[in-house]
């Protein structure tokens, strides 16, 4: 049996977070983002390999890489402060300042690409209207921007033709019933392109290169999402490609090239094939891993895309169609830790309360057996309507090496599985979607190498708020439970989304209930409201800046456990919002989620290692409120 080596919370933060890639106007250089310095900066490296350059030197603030300017010196950058999401658009001159071109207070900029021949690219702003996004045209040269669409109805943005003419715009957001709206630049009309009976979605990809059909997805017909096209002059629509799972498209530059994407087997799978010939495109094989967050070069000459698994963060690699060669540019997982001492994870499934089938990832411990059973904790993904995936997760693999085996339930409402599947937690959260979790920690219970009386349960934001209701409404089923930024009282939740998500409000009223007409029973599911039950220890780690979940609902929950002289940790970050980024403070967050759980659940002191740093906060006392 393979033997644990056990490792700290230091080695797995030499792991950096790798992600996006603009390839430069003369296809020698990428740009990327990296948390390598602890907090995500931009940097340079040659598409031939060599040493990544360092572009940006924050220490507090998030600066993200998103494209470089015609000139190939300057660089389009996103910032964001504290994790308020209000995100800015920014050049990046070669010297090192920024021009924030998206100045306010509450402002939010999203960035949508360039245009075709590179010297221009589109954005959207809510600096009109902070409940809606217009869309813009910015002069890469002049800076000057044109205003291409005024929004007054809050839609999704969806793609633009090459030709600047054709928008492509989604209704206002549900899960289960979407529609694509075509706005025309030149007679300035915006007509609806789809229609439906019953539930089905449509959601719009791409247009081909020379703006005459518009590629979109669609479940209307079936359980999966597949992929058609309408041809725009005749509004004849033709299917694409179509699988057993979710499909997605994607086209180069030029039309040259054709990507599909599958999410198959908790993993994203794409197929690259030339659209002229219908020749696949052959790339490397990655067994048990997923390929996503690809980028063309702007002659299509060139693919970056980042492959990841379980024991892989994501390594950005570089395709190069006229060579056919394949070379990894970035590794992601730090040299100190041995991958044979990660944990690959394995698909599982177990039969809920009412027989349903809830698929799942299983994480083992290396020395786990029926001689040595382990703690474990059932791990809550976020939503509603996501997925855990066979992907690096640094709280998992740390969690695991520490001796705790996870297992992490795609619970009724995940997405992936298909629509009905997707469906099956409207209006009945804190009851099916519930029930499918406490049913994982039986399942946990049932394996030989577990200890059945040492299981806990964790989430993040949605996940948060199921780990909530667990210790709320089933008190005796979880030994302890850990949440971060979790929801507690939905009506003030729902109340108090950003303006901006208006669109996905009525997704959240179909899943949840309307403030206005279901109170009472928001009230009923929200765990602040019955906090009384919650007898077993409780962790809480909660951004301050958080414009999803208030830190209020998380200091509200402590305090009425407090009231009734309950154990709970409580951790606050200052700095941070809606998730952790910054590596200090996710080293901080580790270390006390273990010491919480070596204290309670496993029922020893920590280690050694994190003693002293962690017992001047285990008293249950205020003094867990720790601000960073």
């Amino acid at each position: 049996m393979p033997q644990r080596n056990v490792l700290s919370i230091e080695q797995f933060m030499g792991t950096r977070k790798v992600m996006g890639g603009a390839f430069s106007p003369d296809e020698k250089s990428i740009v990327f983002t990296t948390n390598a310095s602890g907090v995500f900066n931009v940097y340079r490296m040659p598409v031939a390999g060599g040493p990544a350059e360092q572009l940006t030197n924050s220490s507090t603030d998030n600066v993200y890489a998103l494209s470089y300017f015609p000139d190939g010196e300057r660089l389009l950058v996103s910032r964001e402060r504290g994790g308020t999401e209000n995100y800015h658009l920014w050049v990046l001159e070669p010297g090192g300042d920024f021009v924030d071109l998206t100045p306010g207070d509450n402002v939010t900029a999203r960035f949508f690409g360039l245009t075709s021949d590179g010297t221009a690219f589109y954005c959207a702003t809510n600096e009109r209207d902070r409940h809606c996004f217009d869309i813009y045209k910015i002069n890469g040269e002049t800076l000057e921007r044109e205003l291409l669409f005024t929004d007054f109805h809050g839609y999704d943005f969806g793609c633009i033709s090459r030709d600047g003419r054709y928008i492509a715009l989604g209704e206002p957001r549900t899960r289960q019933n979407s529609n694509i709206f075509l706005y025309d630049a030149v007679t300035g009309e915006l007509s609806q392109l789809t229609s439906h009976e019953g539930d089905g979605c449509f959601w719009a990809s791409c247009f081909d290169w020379n703006s005459k059909y518009l590629y979109y997805r669609t479940n209307r017909d079936g359980d999966f999402y597949h992929v058609e096209r309408i041809e725009l002059e005749t509004g004849r629509s033709e299917e694409v490609v179509k699988d057993d799972c979710d499909c997605y498209i994607s086209i180069s530059p030029h039309g040259k090239y054709q990507v599909i994407t599958r999410d198959r087997d908790s993993c994203f799978q794409i197929e690259v094939s030339c659209l002229q010939s219908g020749e696949q495109i052959a790339l490397p094989c990655f067994p048990g891993e997923g390929i996503s967050g690809f980028s063309f070069s702007r002659s299509a000459r060139l693919l970056g895309f980042y492959v990841k698994g379980d024991g892989r963060p994501g390594d950005l690699y570089i395709h190069d169609f006229s060579s056919r060669v394949t070379r990894k540019l970035v590794s992601s997982l730090t040299p100190e830790i041995d991958p044979d001492d990660l944990v690959d994870s394995r698909i599982v499934s177990y039969c809920s309360f009412d027989g349903l089938e809830i698929q799942s990832l299983l994480w083992k411990p290396h020395d786990a057996s029926s001689v040595n059973k382990v703690p474990a904790l059932v791990y809550i993904h976020g939503g509603p309507g996501g997925q855990t995936r066979k992907e690096y997760n640094a709280t998992i693999q740390f969690l695991v090496n520490q001796g705790y085996a996870v297992l992490a339930p795609n619970y009724r409402g995940s997405s992936g599985y298909g629509k009905t599947f997707h469906a099956l937690d409207n209006g009945k959260h804190a009851q099916e979607p519930l029930r499918d979790c406490i049913e994982a920690g039986r399942y946990l219970a049932t394996l030989d190498w577990v200890d059945s009386s040492k299981v806990g349960i964790m989430g993040a934001s949605y996940g948060g708020f199921l780990t909530l209701s667990a210790l709320t409404f089933y008190p005796q089923e979880f030994a302890v439970g850990i949440d971060l930024f979790g929801p507690t009282n939905w009506q003030r939740t729902l109340e108090s989304f950003p303006p901006y998500w208006r669109s996905s409000l009525t997704d959240f009223y179909r899943k949840l209930g309307d403030p206005a007409t279901d109170g009472e029973m928001l009230r009923k599911i929200s765990p602040l409201f019955h906090a009384d039950a919650i007898v077993k220890p409780l962790l809480v780690l909660q951004g301050a800046n958080d414009p999803r979940v208030l830190k209020s609902e998380s200091d509200e929950i402590v305090v009425a456990i407090r009231k009734k002289n309950g154990i709970v940790e409580y951790v606050v970050f200052d700095d941070e919002g809606h998730g952790f980024t910054k590596k200090s403070n996710q080293v901080y967050a580790y270390q006390r989620i273990v010491g919480f759980l070596d204290r309670y659940l496993r029922g020893v002191r920590a280690l050694k290692s994190q003693t002293s740093f962690l017992d001047r906060d285990s008293t249950g006392s205020d003094s867990d409120l720790v601000k960073r």
